[in-house]
């Protein structure tokens, strides 16, 4: 399924639908950033994706983390909360989500990094080599406030 993210456009789809969703910035013990380049954009992104029921949000990230890259990780602090309704993500089932994330910080604690079928690359990547990739600019947001080293986590 493709999907089409928008930001403060006002052509924009207009959401049907709130999906809470939890990301994680893995890094590896050279402070590179675990980076997924996404099928159904072609985007970079940190992993992540929806909560199920029964669930906590670090649980979510833990889970997708593995689903996504084959590791295990353990969350270690937050990011931030992301829920600016200006960023909007129109999946082609005509589903079209306001976004809703919570952004973990991680540590490797095992498993083998491995791709799943909703990446194409996975990659450690440098803090200095992230503005040479595609991402959405809600994901280079996230991954600033990582690096700023913020006392206080975003909320937005």
């Amino acid at each position: 399924m493709a999907r089409t993210e928008f930001y403060d456009d006002p052509d924009a789809p207009k959401p049907n639908r709130l999906v809470v969703a939890a990301s994680a910035v893995v890094t590896d013990t050279e402070g590179r950033i675990l980076l997924q380049r996404r099928t159904d954009n072609g985007l970079y992104a940190l992993p992540g994706g929806t909560m199920d029921l029964g669930e906590s949000l670090p649980d979510t990230a833990v889970r997708e983390v593995r689903e996504e890259t084959g590791l295990d990780v353990e969350i270690t602090g937050l990011v931030g909360t992301y829920t600016d309704p200006r960023h909007v993500i129109a999946y082609s089932d005509g589903e079209v989500r306001q976004q809703f994330n919570v952004c973990f910080t991680a540590r490797i604690t095992g498993g083998e990094l491995r791709i799943s079928d909703e990446s194409t690359d996975l990659r450690f990547v440098a803090p200095g080599d992230i503005d040479g990739l595609p991402m959405h600019h809600t994901q280079r947001l996230r991954l600033q406030h990582f690096l700023e080293h913020r006392v206080v986590p975003h909320l937005g």
